[in-house]
């Protein structure tokens, strides 16, 4: 018995140690990318794909619902009722760090790598590769990837020049771009779109951290 608690002791320490390694060299992939996707973020803003081309009214908005605390937090918060487990820069860690992400141990390197973003990019560099990377569903030519994209595929219009309804239509689709018909008349989408209107305009709010889907600001009739 002694030699199984033993062999057992041995096995988690190597796993300990083995996740400790993954995680490390996520944090050291990201410090090696960073040189690189500094510049594509750059790139993007000086072409009017960053957060700041949204608008300072309807940025605000995807911060309340997609990571209140994305000025404040160093990639991990899970303070924030609403924003659930992932950040905004797990989310794009998530799709930069991975050629196929599988939850589990892929977490600890999404994280780590999260981390080593926030120590050499900026703020408005992450929130950039981050909207040019989202997944927004199928539009009129296909599937979409990028929000300022997906804008001008649905509306013709950049973000900034959207009604704030039009605006949070693109929010809404961010939590299930695969089920959500952004270019359609979708009750569900619908929904969604109301919820996020609910609280913007304060008169609701999220259940808590895990409450991505805003149950909190949820009406009776709704599905």
């Amino acid at each position: 018995m002694r030699r199984i608690f033993k062999f057992a002791g041995l096995l988690l320490g190597l796993l300990i140690i083995a996740t400790v390694a993954y995680g490390g060299k996520g944090y050291w992939d990201a410090l090696s990318d960073a040189p690189q996707l500094a510049q594509r973020a750059d790139d993007l803003i000086a072409q009017g794909r960053g957060g700041a081309s949204l608008g300072a009214g309807h940025l605000a908005i995807l911060m309340a619902v997609e990571d209140p605390n994305f000025a404040n937090h160093t990639g991990v918060d899970f303070s924030s009722a609403g924003a659930g487990a992932t950040t905004i820069t797990q989310s794009v860690s998530k799709r930069l760090a991975f050629e196929e992400f599988h939850p589990g141990v892929g977490k600890v390197r999404q994280t780590v790598y999260a981390m080593g973003l926030e120590s050499r990019l900026s703020k408005d560099q992450i929130l950039a590769l981050w909207l040019d990377t989202l997944e927004m569903g199928q539009g009129p030519e296909g599937w979409m990837t990028g929000f300022h994209t997906a804008s001008s595929a649905i509306y013709g219009r950049p973000p900034a020049e959207l009604s704030n309804t039009e605006f949070i239509r693109l929010v809404a689709v961010l939590i299930a771009p695969g089920s959500y018909k952004l270019g359609e008349n979708d009750t569900a989408l619908n929904e969604r779109v109301g919820r996020i209107e609910r609280l913007v305009a304060g008169t609701c709010a999220p259940e808590g951290l895990s409450d991505v889907w805003l149950e909190g600001c949820r009406q009776p009739s709704d599905s």
